[in-house]
């Protein structure tokens, strides 16, 4: 398998002859749902065998492949650089790397539950099932979850109960200020939360308390530490979700102890993404700039087996007006490519960030810029991944359609079970 960025005047009859493959499994691969393309779209191509083509180096070759260029040459049993247009080339499978995958989903109906756990169970070694609610008085919202959790551990993947700082007004660092300092709420919280993970046969759980303030920085730690402590003794895991920090100097990130976090509980789930977001400027959801500083971060504060790197599975779509923004929303993978196909307009690729962007201009003339995730961007994520020895990678959420993260990280590893 390697990736092919569409080039102008490419169709999927060109591609799929050029390097020999069937036009039915590009489709299948990518999850196409037109045989419309637009440059600068990136396909994964379901074959082993490369045919070298005018302007190809060993060196670009590797880079779609995926694979170093002296594994390239061992195989082939080049001798050196040259290359020949024609020449075919086998590109061996990756070496995968054990890791865990752990990714969110949503209760939905019936048969969308099945749908998902039965296709991401592969790659999966938890699932967060978003989420409980947190109340003032300590107490814990319902949720839906009993199909989910029978599908999960059916499927031999670990649910994780999701819980949440979230209101009806967003996350509310207030709620979490009461819970925390009021030892009596915080054990009923803790009650509550073991009570829920024992009544409703969860793994563990997964603990997302956003917008934390400083003040409520070692409360926090000593709350996950004391819920641990309640959970470990029989088995049960202890995570969390904490946003991406890449230094100690970010004024609304002090109350997230890495070090006293990543001491307290099993494993963390590293948000590393919303860089830019619907209330900022148009820019990079994750570029790999800012991915990289915060696992080098996370290592100076913890262990790689705790981290999970946590990476997108979307995008945001900005309206501009007079060169600012107007509105913005979030838009899946698919959902992103597909806006560009509609308009066709060339998809560009930002190799300082390692994230795609284009423009486009809708119906009424409004001027509209998106960044999002592909398979290029997922692919330098997993790499960081290995490269640094982390833990795991992990996913919001999967309800957004993006159809090649599964098969790329399928190419790079190998996940855990644990039940």
């Amino acid at each position: 398998m390697f990736i092919y960025v569409v080039k102008t005047d490419d169709s999927l009859f060109s591609i799929a002859t050029k390097y020999q493959v069937s036009i039915d499994s590009i489709r299948m691969m990518n999850g196409l749902k037109t045989d419309r393309l637009v440059p600068g779209q990136d396909l994964l191509i379901p074959t082993n065998m490369y045919n070298v083509q005018p302007g190809d180096s060993i060196y670009k070759i590797a880079q779609m492949a995926l694979i170093p260029v002296e594994t390239i040459r061992l195989y082939n049993g080049l001798q050196s650089d040259m290359l020949m247009v024609g020449m075919r080339l086998y590109l061996p499978p990756r070496p995968k790397y054990e890791a865990d995958g752990f990714s969110y989903v949503t209760p939905s109906t019936s048969e969308r539950n099945q749908m998902i756990v039965q296709t991401f169970a592969p790659i999966n070694t938890y699932f967060g099932i978003f989420e409980y609610h947190v109340q003032e008085d300590g107490s814990l919202s319902t949720l839906n979850d009993h199909q989910l959790i029978r599908l999960s551990k059916e499927n031999k993947v670990a649910p994780l109960a999701v819980i949440t700082n979230l209101t009806p007004t967003g996350f509310s660092p207030e709620l979490t200020r009461r819970v925390l300092n009021t030892p009596e709420i915080r054990e009923r919280l803790i009650n509550n939360i073991y009570n829920l993970v024992k009544t409703k046969n969860y793994a563990g759980v997964n603990v997302d308390f956003e917008r934390l303030r400083e003040s409520e920085r070692d409360l926090y730690s000593g709350f996950l530490r004391s819920l641990s402590e309640r959970l470990r003794p029989e088995g049960y895991y202890t995570s969390v979700a904490v946003p991406a920090k890449t230094s100690d100097d970010i004024p609304w990130l002090k109350g997230y102890d890495y070090g006293g976090i990543g001491a307290a509980v099993d494993f963390i789930f590293i948000m590393a993404y919303d860089w830019h977001e619907t209330s900022t400027p148009p820019g990079p959801v994750a570029p790999i700039t800012e991915v990289r500083k915060t696992i080098e971060y996370a290592l100076n504060h913890m262990r790689g087996n705790k981290i999970i790197l946590g990476v997108p599975r979307y995008g945001y779509d900005w309206t501009m007006i007079n060169g600012t923004v107007d509105s913005a929303r979030a838009v899946s993978v698919s959902r992103a490519v597909e806006t560009a196909m509609k308009y066709q307009v060339p998809i560009q690729y930002s190799t300082e960030y390692q994230q795609p962007f284009y423009q486009y201009r809708d119906e009424t003339g409004k001027r509209h810029i998106v960044w999002f995730e592909d398979a290029r961007a997922r692919a330098q994520k997993l790499q960081l991944m290995v490269v640094y020895r982390l833990r795991g990678i992990g996913a919001w959420q999967l309800g957004l359609q993006f159809i090649q993260s599964a098969i790329l990280v399928n190419e790079f590893m190998i996940p855990k079970k644990i039940i």
